[in-house]
């Protein structure tokens, strides 16, 4: 059972959600930070949901600024805010009564889910998906657009049939964000999982994460996945991970 719902967003635009609410005994709740430009009806984010609500675990997932059924404009957001409405779902999921204490994060989203974790004291358990250990890693997929964009201050960026417009104080926020020292004080159990051949986001990138936490932390190879998780079975198989490991913290 899916409930929507809605809460302002820490810029002020209102941000849609889905809670993916289990229909027996509820084990917990927790947060899913979706990947760059996906949402929260992305392959990903749907079936990691659905599968961990169907073992249990409550799931919110919700669209970024100007994404989906989300009020503004994507171009006014950056990773900072993304970081930030991460922290503010939390809060939200807190405040209607359902205890957030994990926290999970696909790409993009996986990077963000690290760095909020840090200002959301009810969240003890992080499991990230295929997350870049630089949030610049995301360069590439504009790194045609940069010279107009740091002549013009935007540019239209096409996604999916329709364009966002892509803003200099992204390009410059994601290239300031540094994790290191937030991984390496981060101070919840961590899940780290990644596939060997992911070609979007390499693996190293896994090991980056991995070296800079401290326990408890874990790392699973989602062996023959690609970075979207769009092959048969794979979203509920990470699920199904997670659903186990974070069993304790719930």
């Amino acid at each position: 059972m899916a409930e929507r719902v809605k809460f302002p967003s820490t810029t002020g635009p209102t941000l849609a959600g889905l809670v993916d609410v289990p229909e027996d005994e509820v084990r917990g709740w927790g947060v899913f930070a979706h990947g760059f430009t996906l949402g929260k009806d992305s392959p990903a984010a749907s079936r990691i949901c659905k599968q961990l609500a169907s073992e249990g675990i409550g799931m919110l997932r919700f669209d970024n600024l100007g994404l989906g059924d989300s009020e503004g404009d994507w171009g006014d957001g950056s990773f900072s805010h993304k970081v930030a409405d991460t922290v503010r779902a939390v809060e939200f999921m807190n405040d209607s009564g359902r205890e957030t204490r994990l926290l999970v994060g696909h790409s993009f989203g996986g990077s963000a889910a690290l760095a909020a974790a840090h200002d959301c004291p009810s969240v003890v358990a992080v499991a990230s998906i295929g997350a870049p250990y630089d949030p610049g890693h995301v360069e590439h997929n504009y790194d045609a657009l940069i010279a107009r964009i740091e002549a013009e201050g935007e540019a239209p960026f096409p996604v999916g049939g329709k364009a966002l417009t892509l803003k200099r104080h992204f390009i410059e926020d994601v290239r300031n964000a540094d994790l290191r020292e937030q991984i390496r004080t981060l101070r919840r159990a961590l899940l780290v999982m990644h596939s060997p051949t992911d070609n979007t986001v390499g693996i190293a990138n896994a090991s980056e994460i991995f070296r800079a936490a401290r326990h408890p932390r874990s790392f699973v190879s989602l062996e023959g996945a690609d970075h979207l998780l769009t092959g048969k079975n794979q979203a509920a198989r990470a699920a199904r991970i997670i659903s186990a490991w974070s069993d304790p913290y719930l």
